[in-house]
């Protein structure tokens, strides 16, 4: 019998929320996932080990092999049954895995099955692969990790995008993920929006936030900034984007990248996946001392999250005019309006003047999702495993201070050095509590 969340969410009738028994009985009937796993159904290994906010997700081990299942819920899970949502976005999730592995073949998990019905995916399983944001917890360097996220970045973004696709082969990408408005909604309302009002699902590290928290709902200068970003998330279709990338949606090991959940997929704003992943990389580097067993302990560690800062916006900014250079097979900026040496001179300007204004859109995104997740409803491990509260609020209060410069001033940052140099001028500022 549906829920009346399933309901709302015009849930199809086969739909059914998977528990170990019911997800073992469903796997064994598929050839391809049994085969797979190997051996008796009876004896595989099943756990429930979704620790995100919306879905379940398992983990299926036998004899051969193992997969990850992830089944989204009809509401969102970190609310429950009053936050309904739509399991169409599973369908959109599968189309941008399916969408970014060809284009970045090797750098997303693959798919092993897909079952609309149920809203369930059955994947690669990734081992010895940890959430990245875990890892930079306990202050792991990832040496591989500029390079595969910059290739990630630049091919998905630069072949969905008119640089690359013609007008009607975009309109028709557009289309096909112009649904996933729901997920959009999230974006809209928890990022844009309800940190800068009063909102019931909103928290902060309290008492020692509390001023902030008030000052950004009172910072009208802050509200026209938000509201410019909002508008470009909600108008500007420039590409894919996977909507989330943050370091929660990113496992990593040593020499392997793979980027997950795709399920926020849909066209906007390049800028916004590029300032995602700073904006963690950042709240990474602000949140370590709070992880320290003692003083300078994590310097390394640390020293090499703002290189990684400044080396991914380069690597990435790099990729993306090389491939602009070399496949731009889109209709933006026909090759017949920019004959001989001088236009190629021409449109080399012009293509330096994009990557401008790609950096900054870039570095105000980063400043939209670090306060989000401060003041926000979902906030990140990094500093939320800070054990003393007031330690938490010291290193939470340098990257709200470095979010709220970024937004208010960001033609003022023109280049990302000028990013990490703020950053470091703020890691050992003391706020007045």
């Amino acid at each position: 019998m549906m829920t009346s969340a399933e309901a709302r969410n015009g849930t199809p009738s086969g739909y059914r929320i998977l528990n170990e028994i019911d997800l073992r009985n469903h796997l064994a009937g598929i050839p391809s996932v049994a085969g797979q796993l190997g051996g008796p159904a009876e004896r595989w290994s099943i756990t429930e080990v979704g620790d995100g906010n919306l879905n379940l997700v398992f983990i299926v081990k036998g004899s051969s092999g193992g997969l990850a299942v992830k089944q989204a819920l009809p509401y969102v899970r970190l609310v429950g049954e009053s936050w309904p949502l739509p399991l169409s976005r599973a369908h959109y999730e599968h189309l941008a895995l399916t969408y970014q592995n060809r284009l970045g073949p090797g750098l997303v998990p693959a798919i092993i099955h897909h079952d609309p019905a149920l809203a369930l995916t059955a994947m690669e399983l990734l081992e010895p692969h940890i959430i990245m944001r875990r890892g930079l917890v306990a202050g792991t360097i990832y040496p591989a990790f500029v390079d595969h996220i910059t290739t990630f970045m630049a091919r998905t973004l630069f072949f969905s995008s008119d640089l690359a696709l013609s007008a009607a082969a975009k309109k028709d990408t557009i289309a096909s993920f112009a649904g996933n408005h729901a997920l959009c909604k999230i974006t809209e309302d928890l990022i844009f929006t309800d940190p800068y009002r009063i909102a019931e699902q909103n928290r902060w590290t309290s008492p020692w936030l509390d001023a902030t928290a008030a000052e950004i709902r009172a910072d009208l200068d802050l509200h026209v900034a938000i509201s410019r970003l909002k508008l470009k998330f909600l108008s500007c279709a420039e590409a894919l984007i996977h909507g989330d990338l943050h370091t929660g949606s990113i496992m990593v090991t040593n020499t392997e990248t793979r980027v997950i959940d795709p399920e926020f997929a849909f066209y906007g704003p390049m800028g916004f996946d590029v300032g995602a992943v700073l904006a963690n990389l950042l709240m990474a580097y602000f949140a370590s001392e709070g992880h320290e067993q003692e003083r300078g302990s994590r310097d390394a560690f640390e020293s090499w999250v703002l290189a990684t800062v400044d080396e991914v916006w380069t690597g990435f900014a790099d990729k993306f005019l090389a491939l602009w250079r070399s496949e731009a097979t889109g209709d933006a900026y026909p090759p017949s309006l920019f004959p001989g040496e001088a236009g190629a001179t021409r449109l080399e300007t012009e293509r330096q003047a994009y990557m401008a204004g790609l950096f900054q859109d870039a570095v105000g995104f980063t400043a939209a999702k670090i306060i989000r997740r401060i003041l926000g409803l979902a906030h990140n491990i990094d500093f939320e495993l800070i054990e003393d509260a007031k330690q938490r609020a010291v290193c939470e209060a340098r990257a709200l201070r470095l979010a709220r410069t970024l937004m208010l001033e960001t033609a003022s940052f023109t280049s990302i050095d000028t990013v990490t140099k703020a950053a470091r001028e703020l890691r050992h500022w003391q706020p007045g509590f």
